[in-house]
């Protein structure tokens, strides 16, 4: 229960990949953005399977600043895709997806937070609570479920709101105002996971 806790704390918590599941769902994109879910997921399910079995000795702490860097330019590149999107009500049921399967795994797998929220379980908790081979497989699995269900949950809460708003002026708003918080969201990550690390360490 603990490992569940902990799991759900860290996922289901505002962030940019919740965020733009949120925007999906706002902009009537929820079905069409599934393909983005299930990279996510895969890349919780990656990131467990590879801390579980190849221990916390795998990571550099060099490794976490160049993933911050990577993960803090993808998601300026999203926010920058969601800023530029033209919004039509005629159109939006049959707007063409911006999130795919791709963006979703490179994302995650590019999100620093993603790594600090895996290690702890798979390096700590899961060996305090005998769980290895197999068992391991079926946690980590049960575990990328959750991460799966986290962005789809933003969606549906956006699907809800979004059906709601008529007004093509709110939901411009709307898609700048998740633009501007995934802008925030990679400041915030290259100034935690990347410029703290190289400043304490003297680069």
């Amino acid at each position: 229960m603990e490992i569940v806790a902990y799991a759900l704390g860290v996922m289901y918590t505002p962030g940019p990949v919740n965020l733009l599941g949120l925007n999906a769902g706002f902009n009537g994109q929820a079905r069409t953005s599934l393909g983005f879910f299930i990279g996510v997921g895969l890349a919780m399910l990656t990131l467990f399977l590879l801390f579980g079995w190849a221990g916390a000795a795998w990571v550099r702490g060099d490794m976490l600043a160049v993933v911050g860097v990577a993960g803090c330019g993808y998601i300026l590149y999203l926010a920058i895709k969601i800023a530029r999107s033209s919004i039509d009500l005629d159109k939006v049921r049959q707007a063409p997806r911006m999130l795919q399967f791709r963006d979703g795994l490179i994302m995650q797998l590019c999100n620093p937070k993603a790594m600090i929220a895996t290690l702890p379980i798979a390096t700590i908790q899961f060996p305090a609570a005998g769980i290895h081979g197999m068992s391991l497989l079926f946690w980590s699995l049960g575990l990328a479920a959750l991460a799966f269900g986290a962005p789809g949950s933003y969606a549906l809460m956006g699907a809800v709101v979004g059906k709601r708003l008529e007004n093509p002026r709110l939901l411009k708003g709307f898609n700048l105002a998740m633009a501007a918080l995934l802008v925030w969201v990679a400041i915030n990550i290259g100034y935690e996971h990347v410029w703290l690390p190289l400043a304490s360490g003297g680069l």
